[in-house]
Formats: structure tokens, C-alpha cells, sequence
């Protein structure tokens, strides 16, 4: 471990690296380089996601295992590195990662971090294990670290955000059938369009989850080819033969994810479009959930100057100063998280385009972004389906009020009048405060044999302009 411990009292011990000593504070689990980058990089106070420190730890498992297997690690050693992978990947030890997400573009600050833990806390069992030698054998930051984003980016999206959001399309999904036969106005550019049903609205939210779903499993299988085995440049070099697809193999027995070698070697370091491509999957879902909640706001405006339509859970008071008032808080919570995701994205493409010859040098802030994106949507969409969706109730006479009185209705008598009569008939109604019915009637275009009052009737039932 440590060249020598500090004197009692004096808060730090004496380590050191291929550069010299550095003082270590006392009882830190990492050792010179960690401390070196802590010193260097005291930029944000923001670490790396806690899914990529267990992405890493799965790793450096995976690798000690086959390290064992191929005769490049004894035993004794291999065992006590999986014994400690184990316990970060369990939660343990979470302090023991301190660097800074920017930091060298590699993400070697981080990886070194991560092999110089793991060798303090398996040099406990009574085996020296050295960071580099032990823990990081046959391996590269430059292969590992992005093969660990890879993997924190899959399992987190498939075992947290995939549910996640089926789970929204699933609260959506009720709601549109507890809605099917409510009608209302519909509504393009904030004006009063043809009636719609709220259930055929609440099954468009559906289906964006829906395919949220299917953008997320779409990009999966390039996410799930892995960089390891390239070491430094791509070429493999100080790799034993084998390593990689055994290691790859461990990692799918770990995870019960289908990882595979990375197609091409140089591709997979030199960039990285295939952590751009879930990142776009995750903006465009933003996106969506941006319209959707929009349009719960909005609906849910009021109670007396607003649309009214619908009456989302009440929450938590919405003012400190107005009594009674109630905020949409849920719908704009994840506004602001959609905003987040839109932005992470582009850091995300700046990032992935960072590549220069054989390494990308932006992967940790890469990381940070992607796997907080996927953090941040899979937390909001469960919240938002359970604390607001499921609870949205709806008043059915306010819609139905709405729809009946839209000059918007006069649509269906385009067939009968023409598209220019029609016209009149609409701005005629709003002038004199009638409705449509009672404006033809008015004009006489049922006296006139344009149509029958039963024509005018059924053209004006609002609930078969829902489903023409």
C-alpha cells in the first residue's frame, strides 16, 4: 500500500506514483493518482454518475476473473479485486470517489480512482495488489472507461428508464380509456379546431411513450457493443488473446444483458456514436414529454380564467402569498427535466464529435450527461404517471360546452353549403352569439333545401366528428 504512513495526528499518509510522493489524507481508499487529479481538478464538485462507478467496478471484475483464467493474475490477488469490485458494486465505498467529472478526456483520473480503491481494499485480505499492475492488467483507460459508459448506459436503460416510461404509457394508456367517450374541442394553434375525444388526446401520450420505448430498444444494440479489447490505440496491445470475449461474456452473466465485442476496434474509441445515438433517443423523448405535459398544463388552466378542462391532484399550495392558489408543479417538474435532457444532448454531440485520431478526450462529460439524462427521465416519469397522471380527473359538461359552441363545428356542412357559406355561417354565429344550428336555421338553409333539419343534426353531432 502506502511508502510510509503520516505521524498520528496529522491527517494524511505518503503515497506514491511514477511521478514522485503525494500526500494522501488519512484513511482515503485511493491512493496517488486519485490525489493527484483531486488536486488538479478542483473544477465543478460534480463526481461521475453512481451507475458508471458500478459500471467500472463490473469491469474491473469481469477482468480480474478472466485474468485468473488466462494465467495473467494469481489466484489469491484475482479473488480479492472481485472480493472489492463486489462491494462498490453492492453501494459500499461511494466517498472513495472523489475526482471530478472534468477532468482528462479519457476518463484516466477515474479509472485510475477506481483500480487504486479496489487495490487498497483487496490488499486487506493480505495479497499486495497494485493498481495498475493487478487491477488494471490487460487493460486501458482507453478501452475500459468507455466500456463502462456503455455498460452503465445499457443497464440503466433497460432495467430503470424502459420500465420507467412503459409505466407512464401505461397511466396514459388508463386514462384514455377511462376518457373514450368525453368529448371536447380540439384545438391547433391554440384555437378552436373540430372535437376530438380526451381519451383519443390521452392515447397520443400513450403512444409517445409507447415509442419512446422503441427509439430506446432501437439504439440498445449498438450501446451494447463494447470497446474492450482495444487497450490504448484500438490495437489490442498488452491484451492476451481471448480476454475480451471472455470478459464481455462475464459482463452479460453479471448484467443478463446481451453485450457483444465492439464490430470495429477503432471506431469504438476514436468516437462515440453510439452513446450520441442514445443520447438523441433521449432528447427526442424529452421532447415529446415537453408536448405532453404542455398540454396538461394548459388544459388544467384555471380554475376560473383558464381552459378548465381537466383537474390535475392537487399537490401543495402554489403561492406564498395568494391562498388557495394550486400549481401544476408535476407537469412543470418535468419540463424542467426535459430542458435538462435537451441540453445534456447537446453537450452529448459536442462531446461525441471530440474524437481526434484514436481516442474521443470528452468521455467523462459525455458520461455525466447521458447517464444523468437517463437518471432524470426514468425518476420523472414514474413520479409523473403516479403522483399526477393517475389521479387527473375530468369535467365532462365544461368540454362538452366547448366543443358544442365552437364555430369550429360548422365543418361538417362544408358538403351541404360549400367551404364559403360555411365560412359565413361561422362568423355570423360569433357575431350574434348564437350557435351553429340556430345561425343556419336563422339564415335559411333548411328552408332553402340546402339540407334537411335531420342532415343539420347529424352533421352537428360533435361526438361523430370525433370518429368521421
Amino acid at each position: 500500500m502506502s511508502e510510509h504512513e503520516g505521524s498520528p495526528g496529522t491527517g494524511f499518509r505518503i503515497e506514491h506514483d511514477s511521478m514522485g510522493e503525494v500526500r494522501v489524507p488519512e484513511g482515503a481508499l485511493w491512493r496517488a493518482q486519485t490525489q493527484r487529479a483531486v488536486e488538479n481538478f478542483p473544477i465543478s464538485g460534480s463526481t461521475i454518475e453512481p451507475a458508471l462507478v458500478v459500471a467500472m467496478a463490473r469491469v474491473k471484475k469481469a477482468a480480474a476473473h478472466t485474468n485468473v483464467d488466462l494465467g495473467v493474475l494469481d489466484e489469491a490477488r484475482g479473488a480479492a479485486i472481485v472480493h472489492a469490485a463486489d462491494e462498490v458494486i453492492a453501494g459500499e465505498h461511494r466517498d472513495a470517489f472523489p475526482v471530478d467529472v472534468f477532468q482528462t478526456g479519457s476518463g484516466t483520473s477515474s479509472n485510475m480512482n477506481m483500480n487504486e480503491v479496489l487495490a487498497t481494499l483487496a490488499s486487506r485480505a493480505g495479497t499486495d495488489v497494485h493498481p495498475n499492475d493487478h487491477v488494471n492488467a490487460s487493460q486501458s483507460s482507453n478501452d475500459t472507461f468507455p466500456t463502462s459508459i456503455h455498460v452503465a448506459a445499457a443497464e440503466s436503460t433497460t432495467t430503470d428508464l424502459v420500465p420507467a416510461v412503459e409505466h407512464l404509457g401505461e397511466a396514459f394508456g388508463r386514462k384514455a380509456e377511462e376518457f373514450a367517450g368525453l368529448v371536447k374541442s380540439g384545438r391547433t394553434h391554440l384555437m378552436d379546431a373540430t372535437p376530438v375525444m380526451l381519451g383519443q388526446e390521452f392515447g397520443g401520450y400513450a403512444a409517445i411513450c409507447r415509442m419512446a420505448v422503441e427509439r430506446l430498444q432501437a439504439s440498445l444494440p449498438r450501446v451494447l457493443e463494447l470497446p474492450l479489447g482495444g487497450t490504448a490505440v484500438g490495437t489490442g496491445i498488452n491484451t492476451p488473446p481471448g480476454f475480451a470475449a471472455q470478459v464481455i461474456e462475464e459482463l452479460g452473466r453479471d448484467t443478463g444483458l446481451p453485450f457483444t465485442e465492439a464490430r470495429d476496434h477503432f471506431e469504438a474509441q476514436g468516437g462515440q456514436d453510439a452513446l450520441v445515438e442514445l443520447s438523441g433517443q433521449l432528447r427526442t423523448i424529452a421532447v415529446g414529454l415537453t408536448k405532453a405535459c404542455n398540454d396538461l398544463r394548459w388544459m388544467s388552466s384555471g380554475p376560473t380564467a383558464g381552459l378548465a378542462e381537466i383537474h390535475l391532484p392537487d399537490l401543495q399550495p402554489g403561492s406564498s402569498i395568494m391562498p388557495g392558489k394550486v400549481n401544476p408543479v408535476l407537469p412543470e417538474a418535468t419540463l424542467m427535466v426535459c430542458a435538462q435532457v435537451i441540453g445534456n444532448d447537446a453537450a452529448v454531440t459536442v462531446a461525441g464529435a471530440s474524437g481526434n485520431f484514436e481516442l474521443n478526450v470528452m468521455m467523462p462529460v459525455l458520461a455525466r450527461n447521458l447517464l444523468e439524462s437517463i437518471r432524470l427521465l426514468a425518476s420523472a416519469t414514474r413520479v409523473l404517471a403516479d403522483r399526477c397522471v393517475d389521479g387527473i380527473t375530468a369535467d365532462a359538461d365544461r368540454m362538452r360546452g366547448y366543443a358544442e359552441s365552437s364555430p369550429s363545428v360548422v365543418t361538417p356542412l362544408n358538403k351541404y353549403i360549400g367551404y364559403e357559406e360555411a365560412a359565413k355561417v361561422a362568423k355570423a354565429a360569433m357575431k350574434e352569439g348564437r350557435t351553429i344550428r340556430e345561425q343556419v336555421l336563422a339564415l335559411g338553409y333548411v328552408d332553402r333545401g340546402d339540407l334537411t333539419e335531420q342532415q343539420l343534426d347529424d352533421a352537428l353531432d360533435v361526438e361523430s366528428m370525433t370518429h368521421p
